[in-house]
């Protein structure tokens, strides 16, 4: 069960209403995250696995959980490429 960890060295973070901007700093890419995206984000804490953080959005989401799932570890997957988070 691999747990992210944001590599907070890397961005810088802020919040604008129900929006997290993200600019990486090494390729100066702009991230935009909201909705589920933004409550993803949130959620990596450095301690709750990617499936814990698909568990929580299920209490809160009518969705399937397999949906939510795999959309949360798209997002992982992404945020890892982007040198934004790391799996531990």
């Amino acid at each position: 069960m691999s747990v992210p960890r944001k590599l907070t060295a890397n961005f810088v973070e802020t919040e604008i209403d129900d929006e997290i901007l993200l600019v990486d700093l090494d390729g100066g890419e702009l991230f935009s995250l909201s909705g589920t995206g933004r409550e993803v984000w949130k959620m990596i804490d450095g301690e709750r696995s990617a499936e814990a953080i698909a568990e929580a959005l299920r209490r809160e989401f009518s969705a399937p959980i397999e949906t939510i799932e795999r959309d949360v570890s798209a997002l992982i997957r992404d945020l890892e490429q982007s040198g934004l988070v790391k799996l531990y």
